[in-house]
């Protein structure tokens, strides 16, 4: 019975978790549609959050590599005064990059919706 009630507690935990994090990442970081995202990311830091393989297969024209595997070690790569626009696969690892980031002070963070998946625009793969 107590194994029951420890996995019950362990599973809303999670879900509580996973919950706040959601809310807490749309309150950090503003989704852009593809348009939106278009129009402004010439003007900003664009940064693609995958990892280096998954980069070399296809990112968007202008795009800087930092993984987010290595975002703690390499953020003061990334300036503070101009906007951060953040890109992953789906936008599960830029929305917790972007946690990262507004610990560390960054405040002006946009995300792609629907991520790389959905991007229909120039794309610069690896020959």
């Amino acid at each position: 019975m107590t194994t029951w009630v420890f996995l019950l507690i362990l599973v809303g935990a999670i879900a509580a978790y996973t919950i706040f994090s959601y809310f807490y990442q749309r309150k950090i970081m503003k989704t852009l549609t593809e348009e939106e995202f278009r129009a402004g990311y010439r003007k900003a830091q664009l940064i693609d959050v995958r990892e280096p393989n998954e980069f070399e297969g296809g990112h968007i024209l202008g795009a800087r590599n930092i993984p987010m595997s290595q975002m703690r070690q390499r953020h003061k790569e990334i300036r503070k005064d101009q906007p951060v626009y953040l890109y992953c696969q789906n936008t599960v690892r830029s929305g917790r990059t972007a946690q990262m980031l507004k610990k560390k002070g960054y405040s002006d963070l946009y995300t792609l919706k629907g991520g790389f998946k959905g991007w229909s625009g120039r794309i610069k793969t690896k020959k």
